[in-house]
């Protein structure tokens, strides 16, 4: 009896074909599954490394001084916090300001909404009377003012037979309590979104604790890291760490030293033009500048909003040109050469990050895809087998 042994030779390569393409799809999607769902946790010690990447320097210098790493790494972190509550109490103040004024804008605002609807309604009917002829338009509203007195009419009828009385129940007789429990989707919004700023204000508070083990126990958590590799692998996993640690302080370091600028530049013009809350829509303006795509619009909206205490043409004119003069002039000019020239990633897959990271977790995505992308190509580039995957990443 003869065997054959082709066909199910030809089955077993196909089996293994498919299992070789099936099996990254499916460790693919186990990994995005579990940095969506891990967001907050990852989000947390992200934001805490990029912290510590920048506060390094300032630790070795004074380490440098004959410091011990755990007092420097306490020094500069006292440091930072202090100056972030000194910050806040700024902000804090000028917020203050801003609430005490805010009826003035609220009419401003509703000033301007009421202007536009007046005009949106006489260009309609502008628009009506050109097109419809005169007779068939005055017909036309005179049915039209007929239907709303008849609209009145009904309804104020349903107004009067509406009963006003109370009955009473009968004596002996307990009335049914009926529990009712109303779960409303504005309730149900509101719980959702204090559960969500419950999980963002817990993991915050470990933030200035990750940052300062990380900072004082850098040597031993990197010696620990590199005895997980072998031979010329620890070498790689060596350079990979030093080209991450460059890539993140830099971009980091670079995008905040060019905010600082543009929120310095931003708040001296706006106080030359007497806006109300200079530093304040300055210091906003400057660093919504840097968000990827979006930050021209989204800088203009705080002196714009700060510009309507005043409502003066010329001063939301000035407002517009000098956002979108600095926003230019900091991306075509200082980015590229403060910021691109660490992290070489062509636009197209900028994009694609924004898009990924953005989907995975919100507006924190938004603002730590770039900075995750070059991570990731600089890993790409210190290994062999993953160097097209680098290349295909940069410019």
């Amino acid at each position: 009896m003869a065997v054959i042994t082709k066909p199910l030779g030809a089955v077993t390569k196909a089996v293994e074909e498919v299992r070789h393409y099936s099996l990254p799809v499916m460790a693919g999607g186990v990994v995005i599954a579990i940095l969506y769902f891990g967001r907050v946790f990852f989000i947390t010690s992200i934001i805490a490394i990029m912290i510590a990447f920048i506060l390094e320097p300032f630790v070795v210098l004074l380490v440098r001084l004959r410091l011990p790493r755990g007092v420097a790494s306490f020094v500069v972190c006292a440091l930072a916090l202090s100056f972030l509550y000194v910050v806040s109490m700024g902000v804090y103040a000028q917020l203050s300001t801003l609430y005490a004024q805010l009826p003035v804008y609220g009419q401003r605002i509703g000033d301007l909404v009421d202007s536009v609807q007046q005009k949106l309604e006489t260009a309609e009917q502008q628009t009506y009377r050109m097109v419809v002829p005169g007779r068939q338009r005055k017909e036309e509203e005179l049915a039209r003012a007929a239907l709303l007195a008849a609209e009145q009419q009904a309804r104020t009828k349903r107004r009067a037979q509406t009963p006003t009385t109370v009955t009473a129940p009968l004596p002996g007789v307990i009335p049914e309590v009926r529990i009712h429990e109303d779960k409303s989707p504005i309730g149900g919004y509101i719980f959702s979104g204090l559960t969500s700023f419950y999980q963002v204000l817990l993991m915050a508070s470990f933030v200035p604790f990750l940052v300062y083990f990380m900072l004082s126990w850098r040597d031993h958590i990197n010696r620990s890291f590199l005895q997980f590799f072998r031979g010329e692998d620890r070498m790689i996993a060596a350079r990979s760490l030093e080209g991450i640690a460059g890539i993140v302080r830099g971009f980091v370091v670079g995008n905040f030293l060019l905010g600082l600028l543009l929120a310095f530049a931003s708040s001296l013009i706006f106080w030359w033009m007497r806006l109300p809350f200079p530093l304040l829509a300055g210091a906003l303006s400057g660093f919504l500048s840097l968000v990827p795509y979006i930050g021209l619009p989204v800088a203009m909206v705080p002196p714009l909003f700060a510009a309507l205490s005043v409502n003066q043409i010329q001063v939301y004119v000035g407002v517009l040109v000098t956002v979108a003069v600095l926003h230019l002039s900091a991306l075509n000019v200082l980015y590229p050469k403060v910021v691109g020239a660490r992290v070489h990633l062509n636009p197209l897959v900028v994009t694609f990050s924004l898009m990924l990271w953005g989907f995975l977790w919100d507006a924190a995505g938004l603002l730590l895809a770039i900075p995750l992308t070059a991570a990731l190509k600089a890993v790409c580039d210190n290994i062999i087998a993953l160097r097209p995957f680098g290349k295909f990443l940069g410019d």
